[in-house]
């Protein structure tokens, strides 16, 4: 089987190349993740949000300094191929709505779409109406409220409450037995989920496996400041107990 050689007229428009990168036409401004270009034809600026001249409709539409740093937004006359080390990629159209997405699945989105940090940490709000670019590690399902779902599979939400925490009743009772000793333990998806009620959907990824979000130990490092003496200890030995077990 012959492949087909890609250029700017094969290349199709805002739509995917294969399962694996898709492809943006940049008859608008485009946000982008750092790093996830991987080619581009013609002429495009990757600027970074706090230097563009783009200013006014950065500030306007993105919402989030703990991720300012990660973005860029692009312009130009081309089209840009983007992936994201070989996950399935797919784009998401929202239409007057809002969808909340796990910022490290995050790779772009129109400028008609408005970004707000979430009140749960390590996921991004958008609102407004354009279409968005997300990356999942195996295909994405779609489920309806009520459900509980484990933390590393899920994706984002749309048009629904946020979610709550549930923990199994042998957790609870192993917290409860241990007087605290298990807050900032880790914890399985099998002990604790995310618990979805109302009207809306759901999005899953397939598998489970983590992906490392630097700006949660930024939003950490944000809190620090109002805790004693006595909770700065209690997390330090957390922290080295955490770093030893990620030890090879």
């Amino acid at each position: 089987m012959t492949p087909t050689i890609l250029n700017p007229n094969t290349l199709p428009y805002n739509d995917n190349v294969n399962p694996y990168a898709f492809c943006v036409d940049l008859s608008q401004p485009w946000f982008m993740r750092k790093g996830a270009m991987i080619a581009y034809y013609g002429t495009a600026n990757f600027e970074a949000l706090g230097v563009t001249n783009l200013a006014s409709m950065v500030a306007a539409r993105f919402s989030s300094p703990l991720y300012a740093n990660d973005w860029v937004v692009v312009s130009g006359q081309g089209k840009v191929v983007i992936g994201d080390r070989g996950y399935d990629i797919n784009s998401y159209d929202i239409d007057a709505g809002n969808l909340t997405i796990k910022a490290s699945n995050l790779l772009g989105f129109e400028t008609g779409l408005e970004l707000k940090q979430s009140i749960v940490p390590g996921f991004l709000t958008l609102i407004g109406t354009g279409k968005f670019l997300a990356s999942s590690n195996g295909p994405v399902m779609f489920a309806e409220p009520p459900v509980r779902v484990d933390p590393e599979a899920l994706l984002g939400w749309a048009d629904c409450p946020s979610p709550s925490h549930h923990y199994d009743a042998g957790w609870m009772q192993g917290f409860l037995g241990a007087m605290g000793g298990m807050v900032l333990g880790l914890q399985s998806g099998e002990e604790r989920q995310f618990d979805f009620t109302g009207e809306g959907t759901v999005l899953l990824q397939s598998s489970e496996e983590p992906r490392p979000d630097p700006a949660i130990a930024r939003a950490l490092e944000s809190q620090l400041y109002g805790v004693d003496h006595a909770g700065l200890t209690r997390i330090q030995s957390v922290v080295q107990q955490r770093l030893m077990s990620q030890q090879p």
